[in-house]
């Protein structure tokens, strides 16, 4: 039974990319919550390369002295049989899954256009993006939706970016195109997942981490990150309500998060627009 304190007790929750970040500011705020936390994380550097299971055991022991129950996977979820590989890990560790937050991925790669097709580094920086980011979610969404429609309830919360939409950011070739990519899946699987109780929603989230310390510090749009509060925190916070039994009504939206603010993303088709006006007068005349 839940309680105002701990609204997601008996819930349990698999976080990808637990280790640092923001994806240990989800598993710390699940936990603290109530839900039991699988903490997934590979460890590796932030050009996506190497191993180490010590961030991920780091976060399992802090949510244990806090009188939290979480387990370690270090399952490489960067793949479609792998995300599914890190569900199961989590339904024979915990018996279920109910809360699914796809965070794990990198943004180095592929940033532009190469100036030949053989150029392998280009293609590999490319792949790994995708399989990260993309691949891994419908892994993981497709294997949980499996056991959350036994129970008629599920979460799903995948992360994207407004690079994905904003070409001012860099690596908006790969990187942006690969969480373009969870964007629309997070759009098909909602509509998917709704005859059976189970919400999927993103974020694109704004928080100071390892792998954009060094941008924010240089002045990302001219400076205007200096002046904001960008604690993970205040992301894992949205991210622990949409997980909630209050959000059941949330699904199939995107919402950014940073410095304690929220907003949503709305794409809308209109005829109404000095484009469309200029394409219709040509269209007329020719």
């Amino acid at each position: 039974m839940t309680t105002a304190g701990q609204p997601l007790a008996g819930r349990v929750a698999l976080v990808t990319g637990a280790g640092r970040g923001i994806g240990r500011a989800h598993a710390l705020t699940l936990a603290a919550r109530g839900a039991t936390v699988m903490v997934n994380d590979i460890g590796a550097s932030v050009e996506g390369t190497g191993l180490d299971e010590g961030p991920a055991r780091a976060v399992v022991a802090e949510i244990g002295a806090a009188g939290g129950q979480a387990k370690a996977d270090h399952t490489d979820i960067a793949s479609i049989d792998g995300g599914g590989r890190a569900v199961t890990a989590t339904i024979d560790a915990f018996g279920r899954i109910d809360i699914l937050i796809n965070n794990a991925g990198f943004a180095l790669g592929g940033a532009r256009l190469p100036r030949t097709t053989a150029d392998a580094k280009f293609g590999a920086a490319v792949d790994a993006l995708l399989a990260v980011h993309y691949k891994a979610a419908v892994g993981t969404m497709a294997a949980a939706f499996t056991d959350m429609r036994r129970r008629g309830w599920g979460r799903v919360v995948n992360t994207v970016s407004e690079v994905a939409v904003d070409v001012r950011s860099a690596g908006a070739l790969a990187y942006g195109a690969a969480k373009a990519a969870v964007w629309s899946a997070t759009l098909a699987a909602a509509h998917e997942g709704a005859a059976d109780g189970i919400t999927v929603n993103a974020i694109s989230p704004g928080a100071r981490t390892r792998m954009n310390a060094d941008l924010l510090d240089e002045g990302f749009r001219g400076g205007a990150s200096a002046q904001l509060d960008l604690d993970p925190m205040h992301v894992a916070r949205l991210v622990a309500y949409l997980a909630s039994d209050e959000a059941s009504d949330i699904t199939g939206q995107v919402l950014h998060v940073a410095a304690g603010a929220v907003r949503e993303y709305r794409t809308i088709r209109t005829s109404r627009s000095p484009l469309v006006e200029r394409l219709t007068r040509v269209l007329e005349t020719s």
